[in-house]
């Protein structure tokens, strides 16, 4: 019998005695045993604090993110192995692709959120405020890797895609990790992390794994921690109220089961492809992962017309859906994670029928495909009706973990609006019609209530991931019932693990924190011209001070000419009465144009493109007669890695182009980005 392991304090090891055995969902079959008692967890997570922490916080966000993308890349390259443990879980190839790859994704998807971070080990958050009549004395805000350590306990449902979207998002953000997945299915978790800790791509310490119970894992955590918790609410709030997590004021996300809904619009009638989506979207809502999925299905709410349709065209659906071993041809729906699991949803189901009938199913009398339902953790799809939900309140308050769902009458959208709330908060809730004005009144008044909404129509089908799929760019989470919580989230997700500190000073010395050039401070002269400075030897501050140009009459035709733009405040001096301006005013792309001919120096040197602007103002008229001039400074330097052998070794380097008239003042801004060579080519 195989004694799966934690890998704690650099090593792999047991834990004192069995506390859970391991069993094949789909034959009863043990696969093995683990154990987490006798772990010693104030010297794990001081570990991870004192070895994983102190390199990652080092590192760069750049640097971080290419760490990602290289796990992400090593763990696809393994996936074969994943799936094959994964189908022990219950889990159809479907299934598993969500899990699996679904979680690998992540780690890509945040590795390419480098590009919204600085090259620094911390964040610049916002823009400067400043603080003093001259500009001698500014704030602004920085954000940096928290202290601590990340403690992420998991649920069974998603052994992999549960620890990659969590980890995915502290490891950008410079902070280790803890995983406890849950002991039911951690023998995939224990394969993955395995494999992770072989490839060395993530420094010591920064990944830590309890397998068992992991009681008493959030007795030692300090206000630098950040615990994390997914499954049911009843144990996230038991463990939100836990005193270690009120005394050191820890940060704690809780993102809960919660009782989902969707809606089908009332244009959403027979014979529309949406009515069809809509049939199609909620029976796999049902069926996927056999309906464990925090995101699912609970609630289906249908126009009360058209009840009898979509209660006979859901059933149909589901009476040709196989269940069994992943493994026959034509299943399609897999097995619950364990036969506890089954007795749970047996018992909630057995709750909910007391106020509601069963439409579909049977709790008893099911065929399973290619195993035996008796001794698998088998459980048969259940479609409940309930005709009066406003009043046969339990399938509001009951979730039936599994395949199990509930359709309902609703007269109005406001109607089903209010019923979507009656779950007191979901992750999730998706409303399918043809009708962009019932899609507005549904998000717009439903929104309060849950972290995310999906508008299905015929448009997006064909590439809308589904109600149930969290994406890593946005957030997951949902107040009330669903937690209150937030994951992942793009850069927002990565925030949650920064300390956001206020700073304040002179220009010059915000600069050098910063790493960004702030208005006021020194600009020394560039010598040479920046254009003939490579990536690391330009140095944020550092100005090119221009020649001046007298704008003429002239320039502002031949500029109408060559661009098009007659607009009428440019050409006609006749028609500016009512308007602000004083008299024909230059083209604000011109004086942007001219600029570009004051700061360039137009030999071949370092710089090897221009490729965008941001942040364009033009903040005072220019009028014929007017002198510019610019003062051209390096803003802020990224760097970036090369992509093949062959690539030019090249930085992002933001110059700040101010161009200002004879009075000094400023009459346009923008930021410039350029690629710049670096001097090391190898």
């Amino acid at each position: 019998m195989r004694r799966y392991q934690n890998y704690i304090l650099g090593k792999w090891i047991d834990g004192d005695g069995t506390e859970t055995q391991l069993y094949n969902a789909i034959n009863g079959e043990i696969i093995g045993e683990v154990s987490s008692a006798g772990l010693d967890y104030a010297a794990i997570l001081d570990y991870g604090r004192k070895t994983g922490g102190k390199v990652l916080r080092k590192m760069t966000f750049q640097e971080r993110g290419r760490m990602l993308k290289a796990l992400a890349l090593y763990l696809m390259d393994r996936k074969e192995k994943y799936y094959q443990v994964s189908a022990w879980t219950g889990a159809t190839k479907v299934d598993s692709w969500i899990d699996i790859e679904g979680g690998i994704g992540n780690l890509f998807a945040n590795a390419s959120l480098r590009r919204q971070f600085p090259d620094l080990p911390y964040y610049v958050d916002g823009a400067a405020a400043p603080l003093s009549r001259n500009g001698s004395f500014i704030g602004h805000h920085i954000m940096v890797p928290k202290e601590g350590v990340a403690v992420h306990i998991n649920a069974f449902n998603f052994p992999i895609w549960g620890m990659l979207e969590k980890i995915a998002v502290n490891l950008m953000a410079g902070v280790p990790a803890v995983v406890k997945p849950s002991e039911s299915t951690c023998y995939l978790t224990e394969v993955m992390v395995r494999d992770i800790i072989d490839s060395k791509i993530l420094p010591e310490g920064s990944l830590q794994l309890v397998c068992g119970l992991g009681r008493g894992i959030i007795d030692f955590v300090e206000s630098q921690d950040t615990v994390t918790f997914t499954g049911s609410a009843s144990t996230g709030k038991m463990l939100k109220a836990h005193p270690r997590i009120a005394q050191e004021s820890v940060s704690f996300n809780l993102e809960a089961d919660s009782l989902n809904a969707t809606i089908l619009g009332k244009k959403a009638v027979p014979g529309t492809e949406e009515f069809d989506l809509f049939i199609k979207e909620t029976v796999k809502e049902i069926t996927i992962k056999a309906g464990q999925k925090c995101t699912a299905v609970r609630r289906i709410m249908v126009p009360e017309d058209l009840i009898d349709d979509v209660e006979k065209a859901i059933s149909a659906r589901l009476a040709t859906t196989k269940m069994g071993d992943p493994s026959q041809e034509g299943v399609r729906m897999g097995s619950l994670a364990t036969r506890q699991q089954v007795s749970r949803v047996r018992e909630n189901v057995e709750k909910l029928a007391v106020s509601q009938r069963i439409a579909f199913g049977d709790l008893d009398n099911f065929e399973v495909f290619g195993a035996d339902k008796n001794t698998g953790a088998f459980f048969s799809p259940i479609l409940f009706r309930n005709d009066d939900p406003f009043n046969k309140t339990d399938v509001h308050d009951i979730e039936a973990f599994g395949p199990v769902s509930t359709i309902m009458p609703y007269k109005e959208i406001e109607d089903a609006i209010e019923l979507a709330k009656m779950g007191k908060g979901s992750l999730v809730s998706s409303i399918v019609t043809p009708s962009d004005e019932e899609a507005v009144e549904y998000v717009v008044n439903a929104a309060s209530m849950h972290g995310r909404i999906l508008v299905l129509n015929k448009d997006c089908a064909k590439e809308s991931t589904g109600h149930g799929s969290p994406m890593p760019l946005l957030t997951h989470g949902g107040p009330g019932r669903a937690g209150g919580g937030e994951e992942m989230g793009g850069k927002r997700g990565v925030l949650h693990y920064l300390q956001r500190t206020a700073i304040q000073g002179h220009p010059t010395t915000i600069t050098k924190i910063t790493q960004q050039f702030q208005v006021g401070a020194e600009m020394p002269e560039a010598n040479p011209h920046v254009f003939r400075k490579h990536f690391e030897e330009l140095v944020v501050g550092e100005t090119v001070f221009t020649h001046k140009h007298t704008v003429t009459d002239a320039d502002i035709v031949n500029f109408a000419n060559v661009s098009g733009d007659n607009f009428y405040a440019h050409m006609d001096a006749t028609s500016l009465d009512g308007t602000i301006f004083e008299q024909r005013v230059a083209h604000g792309y011109f004086i942007l144009s001219k600029a570009a001919g004051l700061f360039v120096d137009p030999k071949k040197g370092p710089v090897l493109l221009n490729y965008g602007i941001d942040e364009a103002r033009f903040t005072k008229p220019v009028y014929p007669g007017a002198t510019i001039g610019v003062r051209f400074t390096v803003k802020e330097k990224i760097d970036q890695e090369k992509r093949s052998e062959d690539d030019i070794a090249k930085g992002i380097v933001k110059f700040l182009v101010d161009v200002y008239d004879e009075t000094g003042e400023t009459v346009a801004l923008a930021t410039i980005l350029t690629m710049v060579r670096k001097l090391d080519q190898n």
